[in-house]
């Protein structure tokens, strides 16, 4: 077995033809630009960009494929350069059986797929070319749907407060709204890690996933996985999710919870952590009080955990939030040791000591081996490292 890194959720901001795809993101998160960001610069071997079904970037891919840029892999996937592409789509779930909104991801294994998707998904949504647009379809039809074209089916950020499965979605279980059966894994979202979930016993079948959902090429892989697989392609992929024939999530590296900008409970209005989401703020009293992912998360635990072993989580601190790593010094770095994945997991101090200051050395080494302190995040904001 050979070990991947791999980012699953990347959004586009705009087409090669300036169209917006995902309104909040970046003007430069283009495909082109991914793909050189990914390969060349963060060192992931498998990534997934979730808004393949707009027609413009599904043309894009047909054209990248056409000229030669790009090959179509017989196992699923397009393989650019050292990185495989895997093509997927975020949806928007709101039916009848749900309490509020739920992002999904659905990836599908070839360009015909992903065509014959995007053409099902225009029957069932008002902008075919947007991302993370409502689906007028319920639940279980999507899933039947994704396995119908030999997709996968992972709910997104389940935790996040608005527009995930735990955080609107339903009062208690997934079986709520979704098919347990046509669920190939949890995406757990910038706020939890594994240990903070082993009470909810449901999530136990599942392997779980750490992705960035980047809307900034920055953002790539500030959540990513180590998977064991033969080699970088869909069917391989979907082998590690269910843990078959040797295949596995070997490690899930994501930011430290405290970091995720809904960790804590926040009232919205002055900023304060508060105890919890029912009533008004005792500092300002709003009553706008944004429920922090680990209350939500203690709230659906029992109090016996499950005893699934899990790869390691490790909490990873991207190279962005580190004080003192501006633009020029990571370009420094970048120059010397090729990719983050590289300076985030092969360099020793001594080789960081030739390119940077004692202290920033040592940052990134406490980072790598979870050694910081951190300020929790709620409410949208982000987490800071104490110094």
């Amino acid at each position: 077995m050979n070990d991947y890194y791999s980012d699953l959720h990347i959004h586009i901001g705009r087409t090669n033809k300036g169209r917006a795809v995902k309104i909040t993101g970046s003007r430069t998160l283009t495909l082109s630009n991914i793909l050189h960001t990914a390969s060349a610069n963060k060192g992931l071997d498998l990534i997934g960009i979730i808004d393949s079904h707009s027609p413009e970037v599904l043309a894009e891919l047909e054209d990248y494929v056409r000229t030669g840029k790009m090959t179509a892999l017989a196992q699923g996937g397009l393989l650019y350069e050292k990185t495989t592409l895997i093509m997927g789509s975020e949806l928007e779930i709101y039916d009848a059986n749900c309490q509020g909104p739920i992002h999904v991801l659905a990836y599908l294994p070839t360009l015909q797929a992903m065509q014959a998707f995007s053409a099902w998904l225009s029957e069932h949504m008002k902008n075919i070319h947007l991302s993370s647009q409502r689906i007028y379809c319920d639940a279980r039809s999507l899933q039947q749907k994704v396995a119908e074209l030999n997709g996968l089916f992972i709910p997104a950020h389940v935790f996040t407060p608005f527009k995930s499965l735990y955080g609107k979605g339903v009062m208690r279980s997934l079986t709520e709204v979704f098919d347990p059966t046509i669920i190939d894994a949890i995406e757990l979202g910038l706020s939890a890690d594994t240990d903070m979930v082993r009470g909810i016993e449901e999530l136990a079948p599942y392997t779980f996933v750490t992705n960035s959902d980047a809307h900034s090429l920055g953002k790539i892989a500030r959540e990513y996985q180590k998977i064991q697989m033969e080699a970088a392609n869909f069917e391989e992929l979907r082998l590690a999710l269910h843990r078959k024939n040797g295949r596995a999530i070997a490690t899930n590296y994501g930011l430290h919870p405290l970091l995720g900008k809904y960790h804590e409970t926040v009232c919205a209005a002055c900023g304060k952590a508060v105890k919890d989401e029912a009533g008004i703020c005792p500092f300002c009293h709003s009553k706008h009080i944004v429920r922090g992912v680990a209350t939500r998360i203690q709230q659906l635990s029992s109090t016996t955990f499950t005893t699934v072993e899990r790869p390691p989580y490790i909490h990873q601190v991207p190279l962005e939030f580190i004080p003192g790593l501006g633009k020029k010094t990571l370009d420094k770095l970048l120059a010397a040791f090729g990719t983050e994945m590289n300076i985030l997991h092969r360099t020793t101090m001594e080789q960081l000591l030739d390119i940077v200051p004692q202290q920033l050395a040592e940052k990134i080494i406490l980072a790598r081996t979870g050694q910081l302190a951190f300020e929790a995040g709620g409410g949208g904001v982000y987490g800071k490292i104490k110094l």
